[in-house]
């Protein structure tokens, strides 16, 4: 049976060099390669015939990480092993927490790549030592992401600050826009940009963060 693969990378040098990796071995045919993460939703629409995605984390537009939760959602047949430079432990921690099958650093060789992907697509996951490690210490000492956000660490303007304190108020997105003298689109604009620097999906989570972090 030939394993059908997709692999995603902003670099295309990488996704290349991934590429000549598998070229090794005739059970793996590399289907199509993506650039972003929409990208590939893009490609998914058309033909999700696919065993399994090499994805690598970040990307823009959209990163691995949030591409990883849609595509379980969208195509939970297709196994999911980020390729990624990092093995930090929030990378870690989040690719887990989307559903990803397995985690292996880029620089593996050929054989060990291999072997990961078989090993995934047979229940298995693929893991490098080191990421194998941290997963287990993270076990140990779950560290809660959330509460790590030091105050430095979230920059917003002064009109996103003020959208925000009125938004804590409950007020409708119309009601802050005449507030503040600016359209109901520019209102929608900043609030989308809120949540992305403070890394929420919700009203609640927005004022709940900021208060959290003294910025309202």
């Amino acid at each position: 049976m030939t394993v059908k693969i997709g692999i995603v990378d902003d670099n295309v040098f990488l996704i290349n060099a991934v590429k000549e990796k598998l070229s090794f071995f005739e059970d793996l045919s590399v289907r199509f390669t993506a650039v972003n993460g929409s990208d590939l939703l893009t490609q998914l629409q058309t033909n999700h015939n696919l065993d399994l995605i090499l994805m690598d984390i970040e990307m823009p537009v959209l990163n691995g990480i949030e591409t990883t939760e849609i595509v379980k959602q969208k195509y939970p047949h297709i196994k999911i092993i980020m390729l990624t430079v990092f093995d930090n432990d929030e990378h870690i921690f989040n690719a887990i927490k989307a559903g990803a099958d397995g985690y292996l650093l880029k620089e593996i060789n050929p054989k060990d790549l291999h072997e990961g992907i078989l090993e995934t697509l047979n229940g298995g996951a693929a893991m490098n030592p080191s990421i194998a490690m941290k997963t287990l210490k993270l076990l140990r000492n779950p560290i809660d992401f959330n509460c790590k956000d030091t105050l430095e660490d979230i920059k917003l303007s002064e009109r996103e600050v003020q959208v925000l304190e009125q938004l804590s108020k409950g007020l409708s997105y119309n009601v802050i826009a005449e507030h503040l003298f600016l359209s109901t689109g520019t209102i929608r604009k900043h609030i989308e940009n809120i949540y992305k620097k403070l890394q929420v999906h919700n009203k609640l989570e927005a004022v709940e963060k900021a208060k959290k972090n003294n910025i309202i």
